[in-house]
């Protein structure tokens, strides 16, 4: 291919990806000068491509609406960024219930790359490792995903077919407010019309220990949030719904999984940051009261106490947790935890007491006394 034709080639790329362009941006883009894009704009209109031209202090060239595009062309970057994307989505567990799909994929577009570029990108692929382990497989029908994602773009209504964590078939109607990917499964979180206040509680029908339910919304329905896995089916209905201002899905998500109705509530005190209380109890874990307004030369970041609830369905679980923080905390509820707080900083207290035995032949000076470790940690949790 000739250079002049590689450059018409990459000018047309170059406007499918929508906008108007400027001459002196596109010049600079092609490495030719304005008189030269304006020569590839003409081969373009003599193979019939539609390029508008944009009159104005912001004007430029554009395709003309209704265009159809020829078949698909991608950059060594893009092809890269593609099948990376594919190879990471499928690791994740980030793919919908055709378990084949994101692989046919990839070899389409590996079939209409040219060789070399094929072959740089399999050498890739081949030898990238992933540090964590496969996504689990739980992923959505195709047709489902995006039925839902028709309806939260348009607010419209949905009726779906759902089975929860105990097996339970139901049908019900859904006002989807968003859709979330979260630790290798995608939920949908909306309102439930058909449940009354109260009656959509964390941990309920709609979701489990793997999922948020929400919590009641006062009125004639509940905020849920369903595994898209589990919806069976779904089809919208006429009408269509107000999503409350400021709604964050994502933030919703997790605040289901915080407030989920486990067995125990704790209640923290924290001294630190919200960064340094996040790096151990994450917004899915635990949420943090609302501080007061800052003054207005307070430092955003300054550590200070702030209140922490959560809840667990093993108390035991969380000492080591609390230690890790390295922050000094108080418990305020349960009891229990205290006791289990105590008795994990004993047990450190005391393996970091111990002395490996001496080599052999040789003993340790009489009168010696081993030397603590660092404990500063799990004293401020005991003490609490």
């Amino acid at each position: 291919m000739s250079r002049p034709t590689g450059r018409v080639l990459t000018l047309l790329d170059l406007l499918q990806s929508g906008g108007v362009r400027t001459v002196a941006e596109l010049a600079d883009r092609l490495g030719v000068d304005g008189r030269t894009v304006r020569r590839y704009v003409g081969q373009l209109l003599d193979l019939d491509v539609p390029v508008e031209t944009v009159r104005g202090r912001y004007g430029g060239y554009r395709i003309g609406p209704g265009y159809r595009l020829p078949p698909l062309m991608l950059s060594d970057e893009e092809a890269l960024a593609v099948l990376l994307g594919l190879a990471a989505g499928r690791r994740a567990g980030l793919v919908t219930a055709s378990d084949t799909a994101s692989g046919t994929a990839a070899a389409k577009i590996r079939r209409v790359l040219p060789q070399r570029l094929a072959r740089r990108l399999d050498t890739v692929l081949e030898s990238l490792a992933f540090t964590t382990p496969p996504g689990e497989a739980a992923e959505p029908d195709a047709e489902v995903l995006l039925t839902v994602a028709d309806a939260v773009r348009h607010r419209r209504p949905l009726v779906i077919r759902y089975t929860d964590r105990a097996g339970e078939r139901s049908e019900r109607v859904l006002h989807a407010y968003g859709i979330v990917a979260h630790a290798g499964r995608w939920y949908v979180t909306g309102r439930d019309p058909g449940t009354g206040e109260g009656a959509a509680s964390a941990g309920g029908s709609g979701e489990g220990r793997s999922g948020a339910g929400g919590t009641g919304d006062g009125g004639a329905g509940g905020d849920r949030t369903f595994r898209l896995d589990r919806i069976a089916g779904a089809r919208p209905l006429p009408g269509a719904f107000e999503v409350p201002a400021g709604l964050d899905p994502a933030q919703r998500v997790l605040t289901g999984f915080a407030t989920a109705a486990y067995r125990h509530e704790v209640i923290l005190r924290i001294h630190g940051t919200v960064a340094q209380i996040r790096a151990r109890l994450p917004a899915a874990v635990a949420t943090l009261d609302e501080a007061a307004p800052p003054a207005e030369e307070a430092d955003p970041a300054a550590e200070e106490w702030r209140r922490v609830h959560l809840r667990v369905e093993e108390l035991d679980r969380l000492p080591p947790v609390l230690a890790s923080l390295d922050r000094p905390f108080v418990i305020e509820r349960p009891d229990e935890l205290r006791e289990l707080v105590t008795a994990l900083a004993d047990r450190l207290r005391s393996c970091a007491r111990q002395v490996p035995p001496p080599p052999s032949g040789r003993s340790r000076r009489p009168g010696a006394s081993p030397q603590p470790g660092r404990t500063e940690p799990v004293q401020r949790a005991a003490e609490a």
